[in-house]
């Protein structure tokens, strides 16, 4: 017999079947595009990997993989290298680009070994041709994986210079049929200003896709906006360096900022 507690109630389940199916409604996102910021990986270094940062976010993915939520995951690169910044310093911006592309696939290696090494299935799919690190993406093969319950790693951004990971995150949400696209960042939600800078700012709790565009709110970038509102794929804005943040989400509470149409 299995029992889990459930607010103020103990739910008894007597089959594995029955935990499944319990852990299935418990999750109000039945599949997720996971967002999540090259630089957010630091952790406290200047530049790089922090593993412990790297375990923390895999210990929350592990958690919502366990509700039987299938989980497609975007990383961007610029812990390591930022196309457009090197552009600013005098690199070609293809070139730059293509160099930040390759560091979105050293973040999702990193990320998969850390799930791996947890007991987590997961697989790196690929925007150009690595044949020797991961698979070249295909939706028809992601959603395979993810109906098998592995957790998909989309690296290379789209695989095309001048679109940024946001972009990316947007599009294989609206190709991999997302119930939402959640981006984890170290804020927790959208402000009217950056909470950083002025402490006067003021969180919003919800917002529509067209009421943050006329505020011009720096939410994603405009492209990786469109194609939410038009896919009409809901937005959530987070703070993923909490713990438990991930969880909350997918099952239902009000955590960060959520943008809809």
């Amino acid at each position: 017999m299995f029992i889990f507690k459930n607010k103020k109630k103990y739910l008894s389940l007597h089959s594995y079947k029955d935990m499944l199916i319990y852990y299935y409604f418990m999750a109000k996102y039945k599949r997720i595009l996971l967002k999540l910021s090259g630089e957010s990986l630091m952790g406290e270094k200047q530049h790089g990997i922090d593993e412990k940062r790297l375990q923390e976010y895999a210990g929350q993915i592990k958690e919502i993989a366990g509700l039987g939520v299938q989980i497609g995951i975007v990383i961007g690169g610029g812990n390591i290298f930022r196309g457009l910044s090197g552009a600013s310093k005098g690199f070609d911006r293809v070139k730059g680009d293509q160099m930040g592309m390759l560091a979105t696939v050293i973040n999702s290696l990193a990320l998969q070994t850390a799930l791996l090494s947890i007991g987590v299935k997961s697989v790196v799919f690929t925007a150009v041709a690595i044949e020797s690190v991961g698979e070249r993406f295909s939706k028809d093969a992601v959603l395979q994986y993810l109906e098998n319950g592995t957790v998909c790693i989309f690296a290379g951004g789209t695989g095309n210079p001048f679109f940024t990971t946001d972009t990316a995150s947007a599009l294989r949400a609206a190709e991999i049929e997302a119930g939402a696209l959640l981006k984890g960042t170290r804020v927790d939600g959208v402000y009217t200003a950056d909470p950083e800078k002025d402490k006067s700012a003021v969180k919003y709790a919800a917002l529509t896709f067209d009421e943050a565009y006329v505020k011009n709110l720096k939410v994603m970038d405009l492209t990786a906006f469109t194609l939410c509102k038009e896919n009409n794929i809901p937005l959530v804005v987070f703070d993923m360096n909490k713990p438990g943040n991930l969880y909350r989400i997918v099952t239902g509470e009000k955590v960060g900022t959520l943008v809809t149409v």
